[in-house]
């Protein structure tokens, strides 16, 4: 199936996989992209993967993301099929969101919602906070010493991070 590739008897009980549930944990530097694109490419190769259907696979971080996509597309080409297709390769995180792109009503949210950065969260936060600290301007009075002089405390009261 895969030029030069000689698995090694645990990498043959992954490659022997027909269908359910999968998890594999080993060291770094087993071996496991590389089974497990070979799986996923053999598993297309096969006819086992539906029109309907696709082979996820989901990892934590998007490096590993790239060399799996990468890895299967290759080994879906070897087998003189067309890459990119019957698969998806995704980070928790993305796959998070394309579920709940898909189906925002599930998770208690509207059709027309957005996703914000951190810089915006920040942003928003900051406001709310400033916004707070306006319509109380009492606030500080119970922190700051009493002895304090009214320039400083007003211009604690300006300085303030929010």
């Amino acid at each position: 199936m895969i030029t030069n590739f000689v698995p090694r008897p645990s990498q043959e009980k992954i490659l022997a996989y027909h269908g359910g549930k999968l998890g594999i944990a080993a060291v770094p530097g087993a071996g496991k992209t590389f089974t497990l694109s070979a799986l996923a490419a053999k598993l297309i190769a096969d006819g086992r993967v539906r029109s309907d259907q696709e082979i996820l696979v989901v990892t934590l971080v998007n490096s590993a993301v790239d060399n799996f996509a990468q890895r299967i597309g290759s080994f879906v080409q070897q087998q003189g099929l067309i890459p990119h297709l019957g698969y998806r390769v995704r980070t928790l995180h993305g796959l998070a969101h394309d579920i709940v792109r898909e189906k925002p009503g599930r998770v208690g949210l509207e059709e027309r919602f957005s996703i914000i950065d951190e810089r915006e969260a920040d942003f928003i936060r900051r406001e709310a906070v400033n916004a707070w600290l306006a319509s109380h301007p009492d606030f500080f009075d119970g922190i700051l010493d009493p002895a304090m002089d009214q320039s400083k405390r007003d211009w604690l009261r300006r300085k303030t991070p929010a």
